[in-house]
């Protein structure tokens, strides 16, 4: 038997064997572990979680759909996509189901782009955008950000004769910046028709309704537009990975076709129906949302830390001035419980990424900056 540990040659294609896997924030488990403390004392504000959990409609649906647990999901789900399709005003042909937002990413990478091919994204846009495309083999046009967020004008103007793609993230995630609602219209109607945009949404319902994009009006308008948003934020499922798109038929079919079978479990899709009908809960995850960044924004001010006002459920905070200095204040929290993410992989070295959690967790972060920064 061999016992040679380096990878074959012949084992997937040199854009596979460059790519970096995404890493997530660390799970607490494994945080308590590290600094031997009761997991229960760990505050983890690093992966934009809903502090609120999940609502008690949708809790007590992944009780009840653990019955069928052991026979195969719906694979088309039926009842959420035409649930899906309700609440958006769509026809359920336009609505494709993901294990998260993330995987309808990847899958309009996969539907669109093949070697040689470009797709344009912003700087500091979410990682997954650049792991799609290193996936797919295609060509990165990654163009310079505006005020850390998207510079619309810029990426129109970058796009070429072999762009098949565009990603645009509304609000932006790690920077949590916002496009106004006109800036993306006339940006969606500017991009050839041969182009597709794919409309990021993950944290739209954090939005107040004058912020917001008609992005459904927008879809109905464009052909060659594809809105995806999550139920892993604002609807606290992010541990059962429930994630939808919306698109006309053709690009809907599409998406379908590269979708993997059976790609979101019966308990998911449960839960993620029952949590579109309870519409209390996520107004108080809205709500916990804007006091808790707040207070977030109210602390970083008296502590003097520069941070970029955000329209997301996270806040991103510059912890010094040199290139180490995400890395060295997240890990000084970490030694106090807290964890924050360090965002050094998005080019943003000086940086640290805080989710909003609830007011107490918000107040031993804060508390804690404090001590990590003395």
């Amino acid at each position: 038997m061999s016992t040679q540990s380096e990878t074959p040659q012949h084992w997937g294609t040199d854009y596979v064997r460059t790519i970096a896997p995404y890493v997530g924030g660390r799970p607490i488990s494994e945080v308590a572990r590290e600094i031997g403390v009761d997991p229960a004392s760990i505050v983890k504000l690093a992966s934009n979680e809903n502090p609120l959990g999940m609502s008690p409609l949708a809790r007590q649906a992944v009780l009840d759909a653990l019955a069928d647990a052991p026979r195969y999901p719906d694979n088309d789900a039926w009842d959420l996509r035409h649930a899906l399709a309700a609440h958006l005003g769509v026809d359920a042909a336009w609505v494709v189901l993901g294990h998260g937002s993330s995987d309808i990413l990847e899958m309009a990478a996969r539907a669109l782009l093949a070697e040689g091919d470009a797709c344009v994204y912003s700087q500091y846009g979410f990682l997954v955008y650049a792991l799609a495309v290193q996936q797919a083999g295609a060509r990165h046009i990654v163009v310079p950000a505006r005020d850390f967020g998207h510079d619309l004008p810029a990426m129109l103007a970058a796009i070429d004769a072999r762009t098949r793609l565009v990603y645009v993230a509304n609000p932006n995630n790690p920077t949590g910046t916002l496009l106004q609602p006109q800036a993306v219209a006339e940006f969606v109607a500017q991009v050839p028709r041969d182009v597709v945009v794919l409309l990021d949404e993950a944290y739209v319902e954090y939005l107040e309704p004058a912020e917001r994009t008609d992005s459904i009006a927008l879809l109905r308008a464009h052909p060659n537009l594809i809105v995806s948003r999550t139920f892993s934020k604002a609807y606290g499922l992010a541990g059962l990975r429930m994630g939808y798109a919306a698109a006309q038929p053709p690009l809907a079919d599409l998406l379908n076709r590269v979708r993997s079978a059976f790609n979101t479990s019966s308990v998911a899709q449960a839960a993620a129906l029952a949590a579109l009908r309870d519409t209390a809960f996520l107004q108080r995850t809205v709500e916990l949302n804007q006091a808790g960044m707040r207070q977030l924004e109210a602390g970083l001010r008296a502590l003097g830390l520069r941070y970029v006002p955000s329209h997301g459920n996270f806040v991103l905070v510059r912890a010094g001035d040199d290139e180490q200095a995400g890395a060295r204040v997240a890990a000084a929290l970490l030694q106090q419980g807290v964890i924050a993410r360090p965002v050094a992989n998005y080019g943003l070295g000086p940086w640290l990424r805080i989710s909003v959690g609830s007011e107490g967790e918000n107040a031993r972060c804060l508390d804690a900056l404090r001590t990590a920064r003395a």
